[in-house]
């Protein structure tokens, strides 16, 4: 899980840490950092062909993040289900973007969806770990 910069900087990381542990999930690995360049497209590069990508990246890399390392059974799915919606006006009450995102982009946090998602994904910020 990432906590993006807008919700980082909003100082919503330690809420959505305690919903994400009341949850069940168990924090393996979390680290406060920047984002680099580099690294944020290589992330994103199944966006790179698509308009909204140079902003993906410009945001991504705006600011302090906190990547996130969790465990748990079934994690993707209930990762899924607690962070909610895309879009935070569309998200569930309850949810981690319906509370702590304000728009499509500043949705809170990004949550890997799927097993292989999530390896890869651990692959690429293993160097900011």
């Amino acid at each position: 899980m990432i906590i993006k910069p807008t919700a980082f900087k909003a100082g919503s990381a330690e809420g959505i840490l305690t919903m994400v542990k009341q949850n069940g999930f168990e924090i393996i690995k979390q680290k406060e950092t920047h984002i680099p360049l580099e690294t944020a497209k290589k992330h994103y590069e199944e966006h790179s062909e698509k308009p909204f990508f140079p902003g993906l990246i410009e945001f991504i890399t705006s600011g302090k993040v906190m990547l996130v390392h969790l465990r748990k059974d079934n994690a993707i799915l209930d990762l899924r289900n607690l962070m909610g919606n895309t879009n935070p006006e569309k998200a569930e009450e309850g949810t981690i973007r319906k509370i702590f995102g304000s728009s499509m982009t500043a949705n809170a946090v990004h949550g890997s969806d799927s097993i292989s998602s999530a390896k890869r994904e651990l692959e690429i910020f293993s160097c900011l770990f």
